[in-house]
Formats: structure tokens, C-alpha cells, sequence
């Protein structure tokens, strides 16, 4: 297999900034209240419980699964089969993903008889506009993750009350304070997973016999579209494939993490 693309232009200095989006939909009194009690409920919950939860006791019917397909997805779509498997799951195709991960995702569909799953692309037009040689990603990584992934998935999102996310706590510095619910956006959001472990995930994995992303054993601990992903070395960091010496570790579709309350 080839390697990926260099993600940072070092002749040009092209060094693009993190984001640095703010969450502009304050919740009223009823949402911060029902906040108050949702987080009470979530508490010593285990993660199918949280997601039980929203999907079948807050928000039936109102609730959606934002899913990569990546390194560890297969837990949370695992957990949320049990619950419900015709719950919406939407994915980004951005149109930068490896081809392993739109063969993964045909897979878990099938091994775990997914029912609906969404994929979510970027508006033809913003592309056209935005990114006409598909090089958007080499001059500003920021640009690039906002028409691809953050204006679709909002998109995707209107309708919903509620989304269940797979993001945890050791995964980046700014997920560390993140809480088993939240408000953002205008919607609830629900960590079922936050308090886990990348240990807790291999043993869950492992124990239910589940289907690996084939990058992993690659070098690929954490998995995004292909131009901004690299194998990471014997050693090195989780995240450290991630737009690789940029100051950046989030795409910008959760906003700033542990920014929602």
C-alpha cells in the first residue's frame, strides 16, 4: 500500500491554525434543567445504558449516531445495534476517506445489521467553489474540514434532538473535561464512551469477536480521510497521524470539545 500524502507544505510555510469555534446556541431554562436531569440519569450508567437512555427514555425517535467508522467505531455501532439497529448512523464521506473505510463500513452494516445508515457529503457547489482541484487540504486544513465535514454534518443533524457521539476522554487534550451528556448547539449530545479506556475498548472488541478496521493493524491508530492521516511509528502518540505537525487535533464537527455544557 502507498503511503499517504504529506499533509504540511513546509516550502510554502503553510502552517494552518486549530479551530477555534464557540458553541453560538446558549440553552434556555427548560433545556438546562433537562440537562440537570439527564446527566443525573447518565450517572454510573454503563455506556449501553446511556445510550438506552437517549435512544429508547429521552429521545425516541429524535436521536441520531455520528459515526467515522474508524479505529474504534465498531464498539459504539456495536452497543447501539444492541439498543436499536435502526437507528440513523451518519457518516461523513468526504470524499478524502480511504478506501479500507467505505469497505469497513459496508462491512459493520452487515456483520451487525445496521439498518440506516446516512452518508453525508459535502454540497456539490461548495466544492466547485471552495476546492475545484481537491488540493483545499494542502493550503488550509481548517477550510477544507469545514465544507466536508462541519456545514454537511449540520446539515445532516437538523431534525434531531439528540446525537450519540463515540469521542472519549484520552483522546485529546480538550476532551479530558468532556461530560456523559452535554448541550450543543441547539441539541443534547451523548458520550456513552467517555469515561473508557483504549484498553477498555481492545477487551470489548476482542470479548464480542468484533471486526477490526484494517488500517489498524497497518499503523493506523486513528483513522480521517487520507491526505491528513499518516501511520504512526512504533511508540509514538494515539493521535499523532492526525494532521501531523500542524496545531490542530480536531476536525471541528464536535467544536471545541468540552466546550458544550
Amino acid at each position: 500500500m502507498s503511503s499517504p500524502v504529506t499533509v504540511i507544505d513546509r516550502g510554502r510555510g503553510l502552517m494552518p491554525r486549530a479551530f477555534d469555534r464557540r458553541a453560538t446556541n446558549e440553552p434556555d431554562a427548560a433545556s438546562r434543567a433537562l440537562l440537570t436531569k439527564l446527566r443525573s440519569q447518565a450517572e454510573g450508567r454503563s455506556p449501553q445504558g446511556i445510550i438506552e437512555l437517549a435512544l429508547r427514555d429521552a429521545f425516541p425517535g429524535r436521536s441520531a449516531v455520528v459515526s467515522s467508522f474508524g479505529s474504534e467505531s465498531v464498539v459504539l455501532l456495536h452497543l447501539v445495534a444492541q439498543v436499536d439497529p435502526a437507528t440513523p448512523i451518519l457518516f461523513l464521506n468526504t470524499g478524502k476517506l480511504f478506501g479500507e473505510t467505505l469497505r469497513y463500513r459496508d462491512r459493520l452494516q452487515d456483520e451487525l445489521g445496521l439498518m440506516d445508515i446516512r452518508s453525508i457529503g459535502p454540497d456539490p457547489g461548495d466544492r466547485s467553489r471552495l476546492d475545484p482541484a481537491g488540493t483545499l487540504w494542502s493550503r488550509d486544513t481548517d477550510a477544507c474540514c469545514d465544507f466536508r465535514k462541519v456545514v454537511p454534518i449540520k446539515r445532516a443533524l437538523e431534525g434531531f434532538d439528540a446525537q450519540i457521539t463515540g469521542r472519549k476522554r484520552f483522546q485529546t487534550k480538550d476532551r479530558v473535561n468532556m461530560q456523559l451528556v452535554e448541550h450543543f448547539e441547539g441539541r443534547f449530545r451523548f458520550n456513552p464512551l467517555a469515561e473508557w479506556t483504549l484498553q477498555d475498548l481492545e477487551n470489548y472488541a476482542t470479548s464480542h469477536d468484533l471486526p477490526r478496521h484494517p488500517l489498524v493493524d497497518d499503523g493506523y491508530p486513528s483513522i480521517g480521510c487520507m491526505p491528513c492521516t499518516r501511520r504512526v511509528a512504533a511508540g509514538g502518540g494515539y493521535r499523532d497521524g492526525r494532521w501531523a505537525g500542524l496545531d490542530k487535533d480536531e476536525c471541528g464537527i464536535h467544536g471545541v470539545d468540552g466546550e458544550g455544557i
